[in-house]
């Protein structure tokens, strides 16, 4: 099983094109974890051309950054719809009941080159804004949740046999404190920090995989089960999408 992933776009375009030649050579699934608009969490566009960037590339799910959260619900609304494919961020609901516009996971099924099944869940983590009980909670609504907490409590829930990766916006010193405190996942495929991991860093046996930004790599890591059913990498790379000084639009 393959997946693809970046993160902190921060609308660097013209990518669509590299990732569908990669993923025609090479089929496979295609993630981001966040932070690829314009906007952030105070400044709202109505257009954000990233975003059909990334659906012709063929996203299949998207997990939510910073600069995809607003601290008004409206925008975030706004956002999310322009999207054609999923958004997902579980440490993160609304105080006052309001519809989300985004859900915490998705499961996804697909059929390796060997013809082997899998059934994948990806959740989504977001940087803590601002602590639950915060006045801002009461001002806006967002009430955040400890992500730690949160994997874990996913990871509980997700059956046997079913791989469970974690689409972080936390950070890289955070993502290896999430390795630490939920040993069950599979895979950390992490932006936010801006890091570039030329291969995957493991923490208690956990991988983390950090792309870089600005869309000059995409990940792609190589899954294969194990003898005890755990999925791992067995092949890696970073794929070049365009040069460090490439165009921004």
């Amino acid at each position: 099983m393959r997946v693809y992933h970046t993160s902190d776009v921060h609308d660097h375009r013209r990518v669509a094109a590299p990732m569908r030649a990669l993923r025609a050579a090479r089929p496979g699934l295609y993630v981001d974890c966040g932070d690829s608009l314009r906007g952030s969490q105070t400044v709202f566009h109505r257009r954000e051309p990233i975003v059909a960037e990334l659906d012709a590339a063929g996203v299949d799910v998207q997990a939510m950054g910073n600069r995809e959260f607003h601290y008004l619900q409206g925008a975030v609304r706004a956002r999310a719809a322009l999207m054609r494919h999923p958004l997902v961020c579980a440490n993160l609901d609304d105080a006052r009941g309001r519809a989300l516009p985004f859900v915490p996971y998705i499961d996804i099924e697909r059929t390796d080159d060997d013809g082997t099944p899998w059934r994948i869940r990806f959740f989504g983590l977001l940087v803590v804004q601002y602590p639950p009980g915060s006045p801002w909670q009461r001002v806006f609504g967002w009430r955040f949740h400890d992500p730690l907490d949160v994997a874990a409590q996913i990871a509980a829930e997700t059956p046997a046999g079913t791989t469970l990766i974690a689409l972080s916006h936390l950070g890289l010193k955070h993502d290896r404190l999430l390795a630490r405190h939920v040993p069950r996942l599979e895979a950390i495929l992490g932006g936010h920090s801006h890091d570039t991991l030329h291969d995957p860093e493991y923490v208690n046996g956990v991988p983390i995989v950090h792309a870089g930004p600005y869309a000059e790599y995409a990940s792609r890591s190589e899954f294969a089960h194990g003898d005890d059913g755990r999925a791992r990498i067995t092949d890696f790379a970073l794929e070049t999408l365009r040069q460090a000084q490439g165009d921004n639009a």
